[in-house]
């Protein structure tokens, strides 16, 4: 397929996916049941940390787990005490368990007490040549940067340093960082623009990647996500991560 016609497609299906439609049966929904920023980060940042597997578990986890925070993540994460976690410790998402969510709660309790954006902790280095690249590594770091942090947890928190596409996380960034009419991102966050965004990758996405030659690379590592980035920036050098709803529909609700 020409350059041409592969664009004529893709924002065909950008369009079609990218809208409120699309809402509903994905992670995104779960912070779109919040208004105030700081709850839509939170409930963001779990959704997107519990978004591998089925969408419906997914769903179904997150909703979950954001009843054990009473629905209300950000005056949980500022006031609670460790009586409140014990309920926490029986949850589970596949790996992710309630050791993992109470050290998760631990860390962003440490944040909002200092800052009132969960923005800062990913993007505190300004003037930064490769933003979301040193970002998603610094966060990593400041993640973690205690000594009760649970080895076990460790996993759930990727970086490109470690050579990890970061799927999850590129698509918390996507929610937090893109904003346009359709209102399926957030667009929260403006120290980053949605050009610097790196496309969320996938096996989904990157077998439609491959398939339309957008992709050669052929692990799904932090190469082929800004491999595919590259490709993407040729459609649309202002927002090439919109594409990602197309690459997506096509992969998951189309079986192309």
């Amino acid at each position: 397929m020409d350059l041409e016609r592969l664009q004529q497609l893709l924002d065909k299906k950008a369009a079609q996916y990218n809208s409120d439609a699309f809402i509903a049966d994905d992670p995104v929904s779960i912070p779109h049941r919040f208004s105030l920023p700081q709850d839509i980060e939170i409930a963001g940042f779990f959704a997107a940390v519990l978004a591998w597997g089925n969408r419906k578990a997914i769903i179904n986890n997150s909703r979950k787990l954001l009843q054990l925070m009473d629905n209300a993540p950000h005056q949980f994460v500022l006031y609670f005490q460790e009586n409140d976690l014990k309920s926490l410790m029986h949850f589970a998402h596949r790996t992710f368990n309630g050791t993992d969510a109470c050290y998760f709660l631990h860390f962003l309790q440490r944040h909002y007490k200092q800052y009132d954006s969960l923005e800062s902790a990913f993007f505190f280095q300004a003037n930064a040549e490769n933003p979301v690249e040193e970002g998603l590594n610094a966060f990593r770091r400041y993640f973690f940067d205690s000594e009760y942090a649970p080895e076990r947890t460790r996993k759930h928190i990727a970086a490109p340093e470690r050579g990890s596409a970061c799927k999850r996380l590129n698509m918390f960034l996507r929610w937090m960082i893109r904003k346009d009419d359709a209102g399926v991102d957030f667009g929260l966050w403006s120290g980053v623009m949605p050009s610097e965004l790196i496309c969320p990758l996938d096996v989904h996405v990157s077998r439609i990647a491959r398939s339309v030659g957008l992709l050669s690379r052929k692990q799904n590592d932090w190469k082929a996500a800004l491999e595919l980035t590259r490709a993407l920036r040729l459609f649309d050098p202002e927002d090439p991560v919109k594409y990602d709803y197309a690459l997506f529909g096509m992969g998951v609700m189309e079986k192309f």
